[in-house]
């Protein structure tokens, strides 16, 4: 980068130039549906870095527990809630 304050303002500018961004009205964002162009197994690969990186910038170490002491809330949908699921249970 230049010394120049303006120079590297400038110059920021234009590197900025080329990021790939597109600009939507809200409600007007096109759908993101990757599954005609990725494997399960890809966006699985993704959410795996994404939640790396999440961790990473929240800075807190990764969790260590084991999978079944992961905590977690089961939410019903209300259909689910008036009668049993599909094994019977409630």
């Amino acid at each position: 980068m230049a010394d120049d304050p303006q120079s590297a303002r400038a110059a920021r500018a234009a590197a900025r130039g080329s990021w790939p961004i597109r600009r939507f009205r809200l409600g007007e964002e096109p759908v993101d549906d990757l599954r005609a162009t990725t494997t399960a197994a890809e966006r699985l690969a993704m959410v795996e870095q994404l939640t790396l990186e999440a961790w990473k910038l929240a800075g807190k170490p990764l969790p260590t527990y084991a999978r079944h002491e992961t905590p977690i809330r089961v939410i019903r949908p209300p259909a689910s809630r008036t009668g049993t699921d599909k094994d019977g249970a409630d």
